[in-house]
């Protein structure tokens, strides 16, 4: 199995270094949906299991409930309209 990084199109064969690379792809951003913050997924995370919005004032947490990727977070908000 393949897997391809959404931010950059990178390929890799093993799901480990596919994690390692998503960690740390400087084009993979985020955006919170509660303060509208956008940032680094590596600027949400410390363990790469939890993530919370990096905005002191915020408590947005959790991937796919309150931050999204910002390519999924522009095509749901253009749905929206």
């Amino acid at each position: 199995m393949t897997y391809t990084c959404k931010a950059c199109k990178r390929t890799f064969t093993d799901e480990l270094q596919y994690e390692l690379h998503r960690d740390t792809c400087s084009s993979e951003q985020l955006v919170c949906e509660r303060c509208g913050e956008r940032f680094a997924e590596r600027a949400a995370t410390r363990d790469g299991w939890h993530y919370v919005c990096p905005n002191d004032d915020c408590e947005g947490a959790g991937i796919d409930e309150d931050l999204h990727a910002v390519g999924d977070f522009s095509v749901a908000a253009s749905a929206n309209r």
